[in-house]
């Protein structure tokens, strides 16, 4: 039998309706612009605690109510799970509505957003380990030590059926639905969402996306089984789960038609797109549907197909934004960084920013380096960052500075 199924996540849509948001999936003119395909984004970053997380969490903290109240009990005791944050995020917040005590393992790297936010949920935080198997194993620990009820971030049931609720919704929505791009980092939200969507339109098709960082079902439906693949540190920072579920690989490999990596790259490429196009702010897991969109889309053969990107979170943590920004920017061709070497004499370095000035650079920053320049004594490097419109103006900038006779790197 299979571990979900559409009556399974039927049910859970009973129990958890009263208190989750069935959010919205829009069409994106221009999105479907940039991507050659009409784009519909599931909005589900706007959940109360920022991610499609409290879902499957609210759902299996009120079957333990239920466990509990049938053996006689007036509360279920208190739960414990390992979490980068937004499972985290869900547990507390529907815990702390439902009394029920909730402490949570995070990895020491957990965007601090996600650590404060979770506090804030009256949680017990216990920062461990450097990767996600790390805090899940010293949540097992803690489990059994302390006699805690231990709730996976994905490999459950009752986690898979309230996170296939999402795919209920998308099909409601726009029931005539030919592909949805769904991230995937142990598979919890994929098999929920493609036992819902097949059940209900068996043509529709299913793509998982991973980063390039963490291809872990990627190489495990690659190999027929499950695999575990060392992680890297990434954008995709929720997506970062060294090993799948093995209830998730099962349904998966059954629904899902394929599953593509997308670089770190590509990930500040289409959270920058989000923010300026769509004007939301999408943590890297939630914005790798549109990279894979941007980057695959020919390969997945999406043109003129409505496709539905599950943009799943946007607990991004606010230091890391510019930083992505710029990232995206250069990679788009829109900041670059020039070393040119000039003469060192009055004059020349105001002849440079002139020429960069008439050829449409914005200058940003100007580093003026007289001890570490060239082996030319005679020379000095300055190094420019500036703002550009795309590739083809900075291969512009080149050709003139080349013209003028000055070398740069």
């Amino acid at each position: 039998m299979p571990p979900i199924t559409l009556e399974s996540i039927r049910a859970a849509r009973d129990r958890i309706g009263d208190a989750i948001y069935h959010s919205p999936c829009p069409y994106s003119l221009s999105l479907s612009r940039l991507c050659g395909c009409s784009i519909y984004c599931k909005l589900d970053h706007l959940q109360m605690t920022g991610s499609f997380k409290e879902r499957g969490a609210r759902n299996k903290l009120l079957l333990l109510t239920a466990a509990a109240h049938a053996a006689g009990q007036k509360e279920p005791g208190g739960v414990v799970a390992a979490s980068a944050g937004n499972h985290a995020l869900g547990l507390a917040y529907h815990g702390q509505l439902l009394g029920i005590p909730v402490a949570v393992v995070m990895p020491r790297w957990a965007p601090l957003v996600k650590v404060s936010n979770c506090r804030s949920f009256g949680a017990e935080i216990i920062l461990h380990g450097e990767t996600f198997d790390d805090a899940r194993q010293h949540a097992l620990e803690l489990a059994s030590r302390r006699k805690l009820s231990f709730i996976p971030a994905f490999d459950d049931p009752d986690i898979m059926a309230g996170q296939g609720t999402l795919g209920l919704e998308i099909l409601e929505d726009l029931p005539d639905v030919d592909a949805i791009i769904c991230p995937v980092g142990g598979g919890g939200l994929i098999s929920g969402i493609a036992t819902a969507a097949k059940a209900l339109r068996p043509g529709v098709r299913i793509i998982g996306v991973e980063a390039e960082y963490a291809p872990t079902m990627h190489a495990s439906l690659a190999a027929g089984k499950v695999r575990r693949v060392p992680t890297r540190p990434t954008l995709a920072d929720g997506l970062a789960v060294a090993e799948v579920g093995q209830l998730c690989f099962e349904v998966a490999r059954q629904l899902v038609e394929q599953v593509v990596l997308v670089s770190e790259v590509d990930i500040a490429k289409a959270i920058l797109r989000l923010l300026e196009l769509e004007k939301m702010v999408i943590e890297g897991a939630g914005a790798t549907g549109l990279a894979a969109a941007l980057t695959h889309g020919q390969r997945l053969q999406l043109a003129g197909k409505k496709v539905v990107l599950v943009l799943c979170g946007g607990n991004i943590d606010v230091t890391m934004i510019s930083r992505i920004i710029e990232r995206g920017m250069a990679a788009d061709g829109r900041l670059a960084r020039l070393t040119i070497d000039i003469p060192d004499r009055p004059g020349y370095l105001a002849r440079a920013l002139s020429l960069l000035a008439e050829h449409g650079a914005n200058v940003k920053q100007v580093e003026h380096d007289r001890h570490f320049g060239p082996a030319d004594v005679a020379l000095v490097s300055v190094s420019v960052l500036m703002e550009t419109r795309d590739a083809a103006h900075i291969q512009e900038i080149r050709a003139a500075l080349q013209e003028a006779g000055m070398t740069f790197d």
